[in-house]
């Protein structure tokens, strides 16, 4: 499998693809507009002499309004997606037992892959066994599964499903998704007004020489069919972008799981039932479907591969069976709670050491050992602890209980006039279980946490924000990891609040942001106590990773500021992905300079990824 950074690019390149895909399109729509305009002419009476500028103008016109509008509806990322298939976002303290089983495997999937927990949606009027990731960023991501993927699957099948899903927020295909919906739909157009016209003549009532009726339904059957050719071109440009995509996320979820058995007993049970969806939006979005959500689609036009060659490129010697399975009323007794299966406490690992590249090849993947880490964490958090991490005003607190020190008295003053008592209550008892923890653990909570503080009111997320200010302030000194552990808080609530624009790539070159990478590699050399000597030998570790590409630092002669450090975070996460990928390796260079990384250093490293855009596995072995 290629590594984040290279399919990172892949996905850069498969816009360009999109892009000419489109542009093509839209040629041939303005050859039919055109010979249209000519028929139109001729029909008044006039001689050929149709315009070209006119035709250009009333197909790009109709087709950039499509397009537009659907770009902008699709604006508030994945939950957009949901509701137009009929979504019900699931609510994170369900003790629905299918609910529960279904949030169990998305949150585990989340920690082991270093991403915020999406948000879980469920299409209730859905029976066939199907399921969907959309979102521009893993900052609002979206999984959604119907009620037949939850009923009629077993926990590896459902967790085969979820890998799968999971792939395409990795790799980047979520947010080529979301535009191949809008550009679809501008396409598509001039069909939806055509039959609207066709609609309109055919109600028309009356007769008379002057009457509009035939002209109109003339007029809209032409329409159509140039929609149709376009609804043609759509289904061929979905097609080309995302057939291959769901082999390669097959192969990842085999990849994440080491299970090839769930995922394919997914794919046979869809062949011994169905993967079609009743929406009359699942035609916009069977692209970025699990399955197929229409039977008997010409291979031309199909979004998927057939069946059988999916489930043997995963399982070669498959017999040709498939399942038949009854998708039941419910999966468990009423009122029984599903727990994720009983394992053994969680334990940080002692003393396993990454090379840069190793480290770095773990982002954006997911191993088995990641998922039985995550399994296990998941399972060793209290229960009291995941019923306040479920609820808004509870995980606003839960998170503040991470922040406070031994000495209380100036965070509680802080705190009281910003939280009522209860809030209090449970900063304080969370700041008494995660005493002991493993810093892997916090970083799991605060992603665990994430679902329920995207509830909150504008209004609330900016108290929240005002009271990790001033709990960071308190106490006159705030460690670096703090301030990390605020950056990955906000980058993925400002994004979900949209507060936080999207990076657009401004930097190709090491040389145009030299001055941030010292600012960066200063601060990664300043964890923990080196001595002015080592923090040199530290970024001289670094300084080799960056040779090669004629970058020579400095390290700077104070200490990096907080506010330098963010700024610099900022520019950086404008620099193309495979820039990305060599910084991350000097940082965990000067990480280990001294011949250790820390369990304080590993998730820092962790947060600086995340604040670049790269999500980072559980760094549990430092």
């Amino acid at each position: 499998m290629a590594d984040f950074f290279r399919r990172q690019e892949e996905a850069r390149g498969r816009t360009r693809l999109l892009l000419g895909l489109f542009g093509m399109a839209v040629l041939v729509i303005i050859g039919l507009t055109y010979l249209l305009n000519g028929a139109i002419t001729l029909w008044a009476g006039n001689t050929w002499a149709p315009s070209l500028a006119l035709s250009s103008a009333i197909a790009c016109g109709i087709i950039g309004t499509g397009s537009g509008i659907k770009m902008l509806q699709l604006s508030a990322g994945g939950a957009a997606v949901a509701r137009d298939l009929g979504g019900r976002q699931v609510d994170p303290g369900t003790r629905d037992p299918d609910e529960r089983k279904l949030l169990n495997v998305v949150e585990e999937m989340a920690i082991a892959s270093g991403v915020p927990v999406p948000q879980v949606w469920v299409m209730d009027q859905e029976p066939g066994i199907n399921a969907f990731a959309a979102g521009h960023s893993p900052s609002n991501a979206v999984i959604g599964v119907t009620r037949g993927c939850i009923r009629a699957l077993t926990r590896d099948e459902l967790q085969g499903v979820i890998a799968h899903e999971f792939s395409h927020i990795l790799n980047g295909d979520m947010k080529l998704n979301l535009r191949l919906i809008g550009v679809v739909h501008g396409i598509l157009a001039l069909a939806i007004i055509g039959r609207g016209l066709m609609r309109v003549g055919v109600e028309m009532r009356g007769g008379g020489k002057n009457n509009p009726q035939l002209p109109l339904l003339a007029l809209g059957g032409s329409l159509f069919a140039i929609g149709y050719a376009g609804v043609l071109l759509g289904r061929l440009i979905k097609s080309a972008v995302s057939r291959q995509r769901e082999y390669l996320a097959d192969a990842s979820a085999v990849q994440f799981t080491r299970n090839p058995q769930g995922i394919a007993g997914a794919l046979m049970k869809i062949g011994g039932t169905s993967s079609t969806m009743r929406s009359t939006h699942a035609e916009e979005a069977s692209h970025m479907m699990f399955g197929n959500v229409f039977r008997g689609v010409a291979s031309l036009f199909a979004t998927h591969p057939p069946l059988p060659k999916r489930i043997r490129a995963i399982l070669p010697d498959w017999d040709g069976k498939f399942v038949l399975v009854k998708i039941a009323d419910s999966a468990a007794p009423a009122g029984a709670v599903v727990r994720a299966p009983a394992k053994a406490p969680w334990q940080a690992g002692a003393g396993s050491l990454f090379s840069p590249q190793e480290m770095v090849a773990r982002i954006g993947m997911i191993s088995p050992a990641d998922m039985q880490n995550a399994g296990r964490l998941r399972a060793a958090m209290p229960e009291e602890l995941m019923d306040h991490l479920h609820n808004p005003s509870s995980a606003q607190a839960a998170i503040f209980g991470l922040l406070i020190s031994g000495d209380e008295s100036a965070e509680m003053v802080t705190l009281s006039g910003l939280i009522d008592a209860g809030g209090l209550a449970v900063a304080r008892r969370v700041s008494e279980i995660a005493a002991p923890w493993h810093s892997s653990q916090t970083i799991a909570l605060i992603d665990l946490a994430i679902p329920a503080l995207r509830r909150q009111t504008m209004e609330e997320y900016t108290t929240f924000k005002q009271v990790l200010d001033a709990l960071m302030a308190s106490d006159q000194q705030i460690d670096l990891f703090e301030f990390m552990m605020q950056r990955v808080l906000r980058r993925h609530l400002d994004r979900w609040f949209h507060a936080l624009p999207e990076a657009k790539i401004r930097y190709r070159s090491f040389h145009q942001i030299t001055a941030e990478l010292e600012v960066l590699l200063t601060a990664v050399c300043g964890v923990g106590t080196r001595t002015p000597e080592a923090a040199h030998q530290a970024l001289q570790a670094g300084q080799a990773i960056l040779a090669e590409h004629g970058v020579y630092l400095t390290l700077q002669a104070r200490p990096a500021s907080l506010t330098e450090i963010s700024a610099a975070l900022e520019e950086l996460e404008a620099a193309t992905p495979l820039l990305k990928k060599q910084l991350l390796m000097a940082c965990v260079a000067v990480a280990r300079g001294d011949g250790v990384v820390s369990s304080e250093e590993a998730e820092l490293l962790r947060a600086v990824a995340d604040s670049v855009g790269c999500p980072v596995p559980l760094l549990n072995d430092a």
